[in-house]
């Protein structure tokens, strides 16, 4: 029986034919084609192998009927089952999919069939026993088992080789995108190379990287015979070609890269040329100008040569001209010795003559003093007889005289017997720098340890009572030595208790010698106040480089160092004392190496904390070393709230306990808060301190708040306004310190603060050209003009509104309301001036476009900076005064502006509130009614009280008339407000003596 097999499947551990039957099958191994060359289309030509169905009548006839076994034709018994093969295959087939394509051709049926045409002529010749039928049965089964599993391998892989060409034709399309990049970047570098010569080289190597590009391109025959040549390789190749793709890809980018850096370091190259190409040109133009120069040197060498000769030649006469004047001054020396003869002899002449007519003169005088002697002889009798008539009317006279005098002496006596009994209670009328400067004398001498203690306590008390007794002591021996006035100071024996509080200020600011803000003025003001009113009261402030010195009367430094505690060690302090505007003032100057306070300002420095917890540790030590007992230690804003925990924790054990303390803070805003660590530099137990109920910040626990301190610490509270008061017991205004202040709500008060009306008044102000007062306005609209045509506004329209601002550009102090205040007083035919600068950046540049803007408008005017004179100017001439604070504590301007007849435009809150009130608000008294006020900070809320203020200047000038005198009647003075610090100072001190009395 010839059978015919189609296809031999050749795997690594099943065979279906012997190694001498495989000649009948070619294998050729294709390895995978490059991305590189163009697609190859691969082929595998097949032919579906069939085994013909033998005929039962020729089996019957040819088949012998035995067949020798053969190993290739017959299934390897030791071989895997045919599930086995099967998985077998199919793993094959995918292990060989992945690496080659295997392609299985069979040869001419004719050459196929002779490897069985000798066992069947064989069996012809009836030499070999017959194969059974079952076992050729058995062999075709097995056949078309294989047969079977040959086709399933070639599904597997053609179903591999279509995912194989769709990776394929996916490389492909990225290979296009490369080159269409690479073309892109190849059209950049020839743009660059023709706007650059300098880009040629970069070129070139271009070039050679596209020859080495191009040798890699290999044509499909020649890719062909690669794969013919290499028939053990396997589709490995195709992932090693991508790596090789990829880091090519790569190297293109950096030579990319590499080739932009170079561009740019080109171009860069270029702009030093061009410089260079500059300097080289000015050292041209600057040769050229030295050659000129040499040329005039040249010239001016010839010219300088003739000088020199005729110099020479000069020279020359000059020695000549020598010669002749030393003949010519001995013979003038001659000359003056005849003069001199000659003068000597006209003097005698001169002499011999007047004694000539003196002769002759008083030959004919004796004749007539003859005569005048006989006159006063005549005239002499008749006196005598004169005098002695007078002498007896001098004799009465003198008699009356002497008894007037004797009466004078008795009423005398009785006087100094009455003076003596009342000098105890006798005061003298002298101004309080008299007194100021009288007690810093006394403390000076206590301090310098020239009295004790106790005359110190005594001499301290008549002063402070105005004692006529001591101001007499005083003026006797005013012009004596020191030594003569101590003992004439100690000689007086009689005392009595003071009248009023001894009050102590421990501020960083105060007017005008140390003036920033408001601090400033609230503080003189007030102590003036206080000082009115018979009460003793004392500053201590830092020594400043930047103070005002010419402010301070009798400045001089103690012969005495003070020494206070700071950063575990003692450091030295100079003591200067004088007065400012009759009030005593004590200056700290640390001899510490930092220089605390020689920075050429006030605040803003890294290491304020630093600088006022040192002051205010040594302020106290001055105290308690000059043996001061006062009733109040007044305190202000962060830079001395340390004194308050200072003074119980460190000082009232040590014996200064007689005070209580008040603590004012002027703007919660501004609270000092610093890392805990840093209050121990001053000797404070931060352990003791950094707790939430006393000085811990409640941003941090690792942070402290000077101004919480204060509050904890001190006996009272108060703020500068009522109104101010109420805000920041709210989460809004409290600025995280609302639930302390609520805390402490019993000792909490808001007192508004008054103005200097001796300072600011219009009816004295020098600052002004012409002074008014509410009853003669005419000097305010002088002043207006004066002011109008100082900054260069129109004054044609004596009518139209001046609205005056003056404020830091803040945004606090409503920095967009003033800025649409401008526009707005534009719109409603007004002028506006501004004064005022800005700390912060945004805002100052923002308003110096603006004053650009307008720098020569004739009716806009910004000044950013402050000047003091000129806003007494602006003060004087507004009509209207704008206010639009975001919030404010207190504010002065408002009051100012009144003071000079400017009518508030106000933003109702904190001491705006307090102090303004709107003109068409019908729950307010008529008496109390002053400006105009608005409630929300916007625009729209502005311009309600603006316009409304424009339309009554506008359209009713009696009206305004009237509201001009009303403002300025009102008393903005701190009369009231010092009355009512007294209030709370008597009430303090009159609970702790109660106290101490029931202790005791």
């Amino acid at each position: 029986m010839a059978v015919k097999l189609s296809s031999c499947f050749l795997s690594h551990r099943w065979n279906t034919c012997s190694v001498s039957d495989c000649n009948h099958f070619s294998l050729r191994f294709y390895s995978s084609p490059s991305p590189r060359l163009l697609t190859v289309s691969c082929k595998i030509r097949q032919r579906n192998s069939s085994v013909p169905q033998p005929r039962r009548s020729q089996s019957k006839k040819n088949v012998p009927t035995q067949l020798p076994q053969n190993d290739n034709l017959m299934p390897d018994d030791s071989g895997p089952s045919d599930s086995e093969s099967t998985d077998d295959i199919s793993d094959v087939s995918e292990n060989s999919m992945s690496n080659d394509i295997v392609a299985i051709q069979r040869f001419d049926d004719g050459n196929s069939s002779s490897t069985l045409t000798p066992s069947i002529d064989a069996d012809k010749g009836g030499g070999l026993s017959t194969v059974p039928l079952q076992d050729v049965i058995g062999m075709i089964r097995n056949a078309e088992k294989n047969i079977h599993i040959l086709n399933q391998a070639r599904i597997h892989a053609l179903e591999d080789l279509e995912k194989i060409l769709g990776e394929k034709e996916a490389l492909q399309r990225e290979i296009n995108i490369l080159e269409m990049r690479l073309a892109e970047t190849d059209a950049r570098i020839r743009v660059a190379a023709q706007d650059k010569v300098h880009v040629e080289l970069l070129q070139h190597h271009l070039e050679k990287l596209r020859t080495e590009m191009s040798n890699k391109n290999r044509t499909p025959d020649e890719m062909q015979d690669i794969v013919l040549r290499s028939p053990d390789r396997q589709t490995r190749a195709l992932s090693e070609e991508m790596n090789a793709l990829r880091n090519e890809n790569m190297s293109l980018k950096n030579d990319l890269m590499t080739i932009k850096e170079e561009l740019i370091e080109v171009k860069r190259t270029d702009e030093r040329v061009e410089m260079l190409e500059k300097e080289r040109k000015v050292l041209e133009s600057s040769l050229k100008e030295m050659e000129y120069k040499l040329t005039l040197s040249q010239d001016d060498g010839a010219q300088l040569s003739t000088l020199r000769s005729e110099c020479e030649t000069l020279w020359d006469k000059v020695e000549h001209l020598q010669v002749l004047l030393d003949k010519s001054t001995s013979q003038a020396d001659q000359a003056i010795l005849v003069l001199q003869q000659n003068q000597e002899l006209r003097k005698k002449v001169e002499r011999l003559e007047e004694s000539l007519e003196d002769a002759s003169i008083y030959k004919l005088s004796s004749e007539k003093l003859q005569q005048y002697n006989n006159l006063m002889q005549q005239k002499i009798k008749l006196l005598e007889e004169r005098l002695e008539k007078s002498d007896a009317e001098i004799h009465s006279y003198v008699q009356l005289y002497q008894d007037s005098v004797k009466e004078f002496q008795d009423t005398l006596d009785n006087l100094k017997e009455e003076s003596k009994k009342k000098a105890s209670g006798k005061h003298v009328d002298m101004p309080w720098e008299f007194w100021s400067r009288l007690l810093l004398m006394i403390e000076a001498w206590f301090l310098e340890k020239k009295i004790h203690r106790d005359e110190a306590k005594l001499l301290r008390e008549m002063a402070w009572k105005k004692d006529a007794r001591i101001h007499d002591v005083y003026m006797e021996c005013k012009d004596k030595n020191e030594r003569d006035i101590i003992a004439a100071f100690r000689r007086l024996t009689s005392s009595s208790s003071g009248p009023g509080l001894h009050v102590i200020h421990i501020a960083a600011e105060m007017a005008p010698v140390a003036k920033v803000g408001g601090l400033g003025d609230v503080l003189s003001a007030l102590s003036k106040a206080l000082q009115k009113k018979g009460h003793l009261v004392e500053i201590v402030l830092p020594k400043y480089d930047c103070m005002q010195y010419e402010s301070i009367q009798n400045l001089r430094v103690l012969d005495i160092v003070v020494e206070s505690y700071f950063d575990g060690q003692l450091f030295k302090n100079k003591i200067w004392i004088g007065t400012v505007e009759g009030l005593p003032v004590y200056f700290i100057e640390p001899l510490h190496p930092a220089k605390f306070f020689w920075r050429g300002k006030t605040y803003g420095e890294p290491d304020d904390l630093k600088r006022f917890s040192y002051f205010s540790r040594a302020a106290l030590e001055l105290l308690h070393q000059a043996g001061k007992k006062p009733d109040i230690i007044h305190c202000h804003d962060w830079q001395t709230a340390f004194v308050a925990p200072l003074y119980w924790d460190l000082y009232a054990p040590k014996g200064l306990n007689s005070a209580r303390i008040c603590f004012t803070c002027h703007n919660f805003e501004y609270q000092g808060t610093a890392p805990a660590s840093e209050i121990a530099s001053c000797g404070l137990d931060i352990h003791h301190l950094n707790r939430p109920d006393r000085m811990q910040d409640h941003s941090s626990p690792d942070r402290i708040n000077p101004v919480k301190g204060a509050i904890v610490f001190s006996n009272i509270v108060t703020t500068v306004s009522p109104t101010y008061a109420q805000e920041v017991r709210t989460s809004q205004g409290g600025q995280g310190l609302q639930a302390t202040i609520n805390a402490h709500a019993q000792k909490f008060v808001g007192i508004l603060n008054g103005i200097d009306t001796d300072y600011w008044n219009p009816a004295t102000d020098g600052y002004l050209r012409f002074q008014y007062n509410a009853n003669d306005l005419e000097g305010k609209a002088e002043n207006k003009k004066a002011l109008q045509r100082h900054l260069g506004l129109s004054v044609s329209d004596s009518r139209r509104p001046l609205v005056g601002c003056i404020t830091r550009l803040v945004p606090q102090k409503g920095v967009h309301l003033i800025r649409h205040a401008i526009y707005r007083a534009l719109e409603l035919g007004g002028q506006f001036v501004l004064l005022g600068s800005s700390p912060v950046p945004n805002i100052r540049r923002e308003f110096e476009e603006i004053a650009k803007k307008f720098e020569n408008h004739e009716h806009v005017r910004l000044i950013l900076k402050y000047d003091e004179a000129l806003s007494h100017s602006i003060y004087a001439s507004s009509d209207m005064f704008i206010i639009p604070s975001i919030f404010e504590p207190c504010g002065l301007t408002q009051m100012i502006a009144m003071r000079y007849g400017a009518i508030p435009i106000a933003r109702k809150t904190g001491g705006l509130n307090d102090s303004v009130f709107d003109v068409d608000d019908d729950t307010i008294p008529v008496q109390l009614r002053n400006g105009y006020t608005f409630v929300a900070p916007d625009e729209q809320a502005f311009n309600g009280a603006f316009d409304r203020a424009f339309n009554h200047y506008m359209n009713d000038n009696e009206s305004w008339q009237e509201l001009i005198n009303r403002v300025m009647s009102i008393d903005f003075s701190w009369d009231t407000s010092a009355s009512q610090y007294e209030e709370l100072y008597v009430q303090s001190v009159s609970r702790a003596r109660a106290a101490r009395r029931a202790a005791g």
